[in-house]
């Protein structure tokens, strides 16, 4: 789904505006039919970080990475005209720093945090509608969806790897800063006010009197 998302955003070419709201029907259908994508449910690591849970987000990553970038090349293949847009993208994206890269996945990982809590919250795709647009338009990087740029590329470069190691960080970052916050912000809450006593029961009242 993500790759047809990326194929899509491709496609619109230099209309940036309307590739970056069609990207939004991967993201949609994932949230829908219960798809599992490493970048939406890294966030919930705060709330279940058993070692099960840790055992599927690796193995559900490695997945999205193995067959999204052999769908890009095939995408290459059967639609060289979009292989040649993957690869003027992605020059411009090997061309950017280790830290660069990681901040601007980091902003990726809130956003998707986001679009997908208000999913599985509010029962709304608003996030996912507002969410897409918002990190693709403003620059910020989604590591699955970059593997897929990658190998419609046909760029073959170590740089590649070093690029995924940053994005896949920086969205896993990005991704739990939100449920962390909110987690030290009900122990600071909890500290602050402190739970009453129990009152004393009736019957521990009556023998108080009758002393």
């Amino acid at each position: 789904m993500i790759s047809i998302g990326g194929g899509v955003f491709l496609a619109c070419g230099d209309n940036r505006y309307w590739g970056a709201i069609l990207f939004s029907v991967a993201l949609l259908t994932i949230c829908y039919l219960g798809l599992y994508l490493y970048t939406g449910k890294i966030g919930y690591l705060v709330e279940d970080h058993t070692k099960k849970n840790l055992a599927t987000l690796g193995v559900g990553l490695l997945g999205n990475l193995a067959v999204t970038f052999p769908v890009g090349m095939l995408v290459r293949r059967a639609i060289p005209n979009l292989g040649q847009r993957a690869q003027e993208i992605c020059q411009l994206k090997l061309e950017q720093s280790f830290g660069s890269t990681l901040v601007r996945a980091i902003f990726c990982g809130v956003l998707m945090y986001i679009a997908v809590e208000i999913f599985r919250s509010k029962k709304s795709p608003i996030g996912v509608l507002f969410g897409i647009p918002v990190f693709i338009l403003a620059g910020f990087e989604h590591s699955i969806a970059d593997i897929f740029y990658f190998g419609a590329s046909g760029i073959a470069s170590g740089k590649i790897a070093s690029f995924e190691v940053a994005a896949v960080l920086g969205n896993s970052i990005g991704s739990v800063i939100l449920p962390l916050l909110a987690v030290l912000g009900a122990l600071g809450a909890k500290k602050k006010d402190p739970a009453p006593k129990n009152p004393e029961t009736p019957a521990e009242e009556g023998k108080q009197n009758e002393g």
